[in-house]
């Protein structure tokens, strides 16, 4: 195993206002409004130079007056909509505001109708809490339709930054300049359909050392597997079971058990709980097919999944009761995990593991295992996804755009990896895989789930890339997810 990569921090909004209030503020403003209009001379080019600069009612608007005083400096055109009062501003952005006035500085409160190169959102920070209305909403759809690229000032306006929610309505970003450190809104649920390209700039503060935060960015591949010794053999890369595949299901299972293969586990069995399933997997006819009944009795396994096409019937049911008993690191995926929610014993069962679980739900899946609806899984996608690796004691992955993986002690990471692309049938299976033939070849739990997560969603990327993500199919990313994690264990250092 190589030794695990530093993650960039994830910070929410309460943590961030710690950082100020123990940093001090002083001189961060300038620092930000300079920021935003060093990046904005780079968005704009040579050719660019007309820049609509939207300053709201908040020290957000503040950092926007500093950067239009700086671009205006510069011989830029700028138009500033002020949307606020000067008596209401904060200190700080109150001193902005006459700072851009004594510099030869008009406001406006209304849009003229320009044509502009470049527009500047600094309407709403992370302080925003309630959906924006009236003005401030109309103000945000007119800025959505000008055609113009986007910099927003520290998050898109109308974003939550916690969380990733759109509150009423939101700036569509082009480009998100954020400071102090990044916020788990940015890439999670709607957060990256609307921030663009995130940049961060820390304006000379070091957030490690006033806050430990408990979230990460899964950016980058936390750990590998170690490069292959030349004395190595099938047992050296461990055996991965998979439990499923009940009547018109089967294909799940022998997607997982295809995935585990392609990324190096040494063994895969494929226990099948219907009766009528192929002896042999014609596709990867490496796989060890057999009945269900018989896969747990195979001593040497390394890591297990149950849930892939495995059904909710009784029997299916007893089969996930015998899994939870196993000596081994168990991932539940699918219908297993409808099944765990159903079945008090199991859940009795699996809160008193010793071994490694984790679970790999998407939102529906979560709001049964939380016992609420969709809609509130996605409203907080971190802190459900905590709920559940604390409730389940298991890491859980809780999937969708920007997944969220937490861990039963309190941390938690979101993926940066994936597309539109993976909204198919066997994606999930495929991951299942990817993790479990990761825990064979060496990595604990937690690193396996992080990087196979991560190198799911990577090998999807680069599949979107060549092909779009139309018609992209789960078994085309097991095979990318081969190439690329040779790629990784090879040009590891």
């Amino acid at each position: 195993m190589t030794p695990a990569m530093t993650l960039s921090p994830l910070y929410t909004a309460a943590e961030i206002r710690r950082i100020e209030h123990s940093a001090g503020t002083d001189g961060l403003m300038e620092k930000a409004g300079q920021a935003v209009a060093t990046l904005a001379e780079e968005l704009l080019g040579e050719d660019g130079e007309a820049i609509l600069v939207v300053a709201g009612p908040g020290n957000n608007g503040g950092d926007a007056l500093v950067a239009a005083r700086h671009l205006r400096n510069k011989w830029h055109r700028i138009t500033l909509l002020f949307a606020g009062s000067r008596d209401k501003l904060p200190p700080d952005a109150a001193a902005a505001y006459d700072a851009w006035i004594a510099a030869g500085g008009t406001v406006e409160t209304t849009l003229p109708d320009r044509h502009y190169d470049l527009i500047i959102d600094g309407l709403f920070g992370i302080g925003l809490s309630k959906p924006l209305q009236e003005f401030h909403a109309d103000l945000v759809e007119v800025i959505n339709a000008l055609q113009a690229p986007v910099l927003a000032i520290d998050i898109p306006s109308g974003l939550c930054a916690d969380t990733g929610r759109i509150l009423g309505c939101c700036v569509q970003a082009t480009h998100t300049l954020t400071f102090l450190g990044l916020k788990p809104g940015l890439f999670t649920l709607e957060g990256p359909d609307h921030a663009g390209e995130v940049l961060a700039c820390d304006l000379g503060v070091d957030a490690r050392e006033h806050v430990q935060a408990c979230g990460a960015l899964l950016d980058t591949p936390p750990a590998l597997p170690a490069r292959r010794a030349r004395n190595s053999h099938k047992g050296t890369f461990g055996s991965v079971g998979i439990l499923g595949g009940d009547s018109t299901m089967v294909g799940a299972a022998l997607l997982a058990g295809r995935a585990a293969l392609l990324t190096g586990a040494g063994r895969v069995y494929a226990g099948l709980l219907d009766e009528h399933a192929p002896a042999v997997d014609p596709v990867q006819p490496e796989l060890m097919l057999r009945n269900a009944r018989t896969l747990l009795d195979v001593q040497h396994l390394s890591a297990l999944v149950v849930g892939p096409g495995l059904g909710r019937s009784a029997r299916a049911a007893a089969d996930l009761r015998r899994s939870l008993h196993t000596p081994i690191p168990l991932l539940i995926d699918a219908d297993a995990l409808t099944l765990l929610s159903e079945d008090s014993e199991s859940r009795e069962l699996l809160r008193h593991r010793t071994f490694a679980t984790m679970l790999t739900p998407h939102p529906g899946e979560a709001a049964t295992l939380l016992g609420c609806a969709n809609s509130e899984i996605q409203a907080d996608r971190v802190s459900a996804a905590l709920r559940i690796a604390r409730d389940y004691h298991a890491t859980t992955v809780l999937k969708g755009c920007g997944t969220v993986i937490a861990t039963p002690d309190g941390r938690w990471f979101i993926n940066t990896s994936g597309n539109p692309g993976m909204s198919v049938a066997g994606m999930g299976d495929i991951l299942c895989g990817i993790i479990t033939a990761l825990i064979a070849q060496g990595l604990d739990a937690e690193e396996a789930t992080l990087l196979g997560v991560h190198l799911h969603g990577r090998a999807a990327d680069i599949l979107a890339h060549e092909i779009g993500t139309v018609g992209l199919t789960a078994s085309e990313v097991a095979h990318q997810a081969r190439r690329l994690l040779n790629l990784w264990v090879n040009a590891w250092p």
